[in-house]
């Protein structure tokens, strides 16, 4: 007896879940990279230098704005309030690092009056915010 010849059909791997996966997973390396990237109060644009390092990440950031105007996070402070806030925030930080991260259109002598005040606070070590002078190349 005779059996009927199967049609033989191609073997074939369907490829579309596995794209379809790829792509998810691309998709979340680029967002859960966006927030890895750190962004801490008010953009300003600083200065760059060659030997620029990263810091803890137990410290205070004081921002001052192109206008001058002094930032802790996002609230802004007059001078005659910036050392008790400081104080304040410190003690519950449990750290003693204080970043300046000044615009570099602000003039020098407004940045070292902040420091100066910062200075006061007993056991306060300052630290100026820079980037990296790669970072403050356009791109072709």
């Amino acid at each position: 007896m005779r059996l009927p010849d199967d049609p033989e059909t191609p073997i074939s791997i369907n490829i579309v879940p596995m794209i379809d996966v790829v792509f998810a997973v691309l998709a979340f390396f680029i967002i859960s990279s966006l927030f890895l990237t750190r962004h801490e109060g008010l953009p300003v644009a600083l200065p760059g230098a060659q030997t620029a390092e990263g810091q803890p990440q137990q410290r205070l950031v004081v921002t001052l704005d192109s206008s001058g105007q002094v930032f802790i996070g996002d609230r802004p402070y007059e001078d005659n309030q910036l050392l008790a806030a400081v104080q304040t925030l410190i003690t519950a930080t449990e750290g003693n690092l204080v970043v300046i991260r000044a615009d570099a259109s602000v003039p020098h002598g407004r940045v070292v009056a902040v420091m100066d005040q910062l200075r006061t606070l007993e056991g306060v070590q300052l630290a100026i915010a820079t980037q990296p002078h790669d970072a403050l190349a356009p791109a072709p």
